[in-house]
C-alpha cells in the first residue's frame, strides 16, 4: 500500500486540529519507517471526523493520539477504535515541545492570558503560575496561535509547537517551556487495509471482553504468558454497565508462532475480541 501511494504521488493523511498542531507533525510522519509519502495533511475538528475520512476515502490514512507519556491514556481515541473497521497500520511518538509564543514585539512583562488546550496547559503550570497569567482553555494548541493573530491580541500568549509559531508568524518568547522534559505523544497511524508485509519489529493491539466470572480474566490474560505487553488498560463497555473491555499492546507480529498462538488462546476464552492492528513501531520519536 505504501508503494502504491508513493507511485500515484502520496498519500494523504487526515489529523485532528489545525496545522502546527502536534496531530499534524504526526501525520507529516506517518510514513515514517513504512516508506509511505505523505502528500497532503488535512486537518478535521474531531476525532471523529479523521476516521471518518479515512473510511469514506477522502483521506488515506489517518493519525489519532493514544497515550501522552505524563496524562496517560487519551481514551476518547481508545474507544473510537472499537466503532470502526479501519486497521492500525503503523505508530509515530511525537516529542512535545511547547514553546510560547505571542505576536511580534510583545514582551513577557505585556502578558495576561496564556492560551492553548487543556493537556498543553497542565502541562506548563510551573510557567503560567510563576508569572501570574490567566490560563485560558482552547480547542487546539495551533489553533490558540492562529486565534491571537486573527486577534492582534497583545496581552495574550499561546503555547503550542515551534511549527505553529512558524505557520502563524508568531514570536517564540520560550522554548520548552513543559514542566516536564519526558513529554511524548503516542500517534496510531490508521487505514483501510492492513499493512504490507515488513520485516521490521512489530506491535500488536488488541480489544477483547470476557465473561464477568471469577478469575476467568486471569485465566484469559495468562494465555499471553511468556510475551511483553507494552500497555494493558480496561474500558467500559458502552453496549453493557459495569462490563469492561480490555486494551492490550503485544510487542510482536501477530504471525509469529508464539504471539499467534496466544491470540488463538484469548479469541478462544473472549466474549468479544478484536485485532485492530499489527503494524510496525515507532523506533525513535519524532518532533
Amino acid at each position: 500500500m505504501a508503494a502504491d501511494q508513493a507511485r500515484s504521488g502520496g498519500a494523504v493523511v487526515a489529523f485532528q486540529g489545525n496545522p502546527g498542531s502536534y496531530g499534524e507533525i504526526a501525520a507529516l510522519n506517518a510514513g515514517a519507517g513504512s516508506g509511505l509519502l505523505v502528500r497532503e495533511t488535512r486537518g478535521y475538528p474531531t476525532f471523529h471526523e479523521v476516521a471518518r475520512a479515512v473510511e469514506s476515502g477522502e483521506a488515506d490514512y489517518g493519525v489519532l493520539p493514544v497515550e501522552n507519556s505524563l496524562m496517560g491514556a487519551i481514551h476518547q481515541s481508545t474507544d473510537l477504535l472499537t466503532e470502526t473497521e479501519l486497521h492500525v497500520t503503523g505508530e509515530v511518538v511525537v516529542r512535545v515541545s511547547h514553546c510560547l509564543m505571542a505576536l511580534p514585539g510583545v514582551e513577557l512583562s505585556d502578558i495576561r492570558k496564556v492560551l492553548s488546550q487543556q493537556p498543553a496547559l497542565d502541562q506548563c503550570t510551573v510557567l503560567i503560575r510563576k508569572h501570574g497569567w490567566q490560563p485560558v482553555a482552547k480547542h487546539d494548541t495551533a489553533g490558540s496561535a492562529r486565534d491571537i493573530l486573527e486577534r492582534g491580541a497583545r496581552d495574550e500568549a499561546a503555547i503550542a509547537s515551534r511549527r505553529a509559531a512558524e505557520l502563524h508568524g508568531l514570536n517564540i518568547l520560550q522554548r520548552e517551556v513543559e514542566d516536564e522534559p519526558f513529554n511524548f505523544t503516542r500517534f496510531m497511524v490508521l487505514g483501510r487495509h492492513e499493512p504490507a508485509e515488513s520485516d521490521a519489529p512489530h506491535k500488536t493491539s488488541l480489544l477483547f471482553a470476557v465473561r464477568h466470572t471469577p478469575g476467568f480474566l486471569l485465566e484469559t490474560l495468562s494465555e499471553l504468558r511468556g510475551l511483553n505487553l507494552s500497555r494493558i488498560e480496561s474500558r467500559p463497555r458502552r453496549d453493557r454497565a459495569w462490563s469492561y473491555l480490555i486494551y492490550l499492546d503485544i510487542e510482536g507480529k501477530a504471525t509469529d508462532p508464539q504471539v499467534a498462538l496466544a491470540l488463538a488462546g484469548v479469541l478462544r476464552k473472549a466474549s468479544y475480541a478484536k485485532v485492530i492492528g499489527s503494524y510496525p513501531a515507532a523506533l525513535e520519536p519524532v518532533s
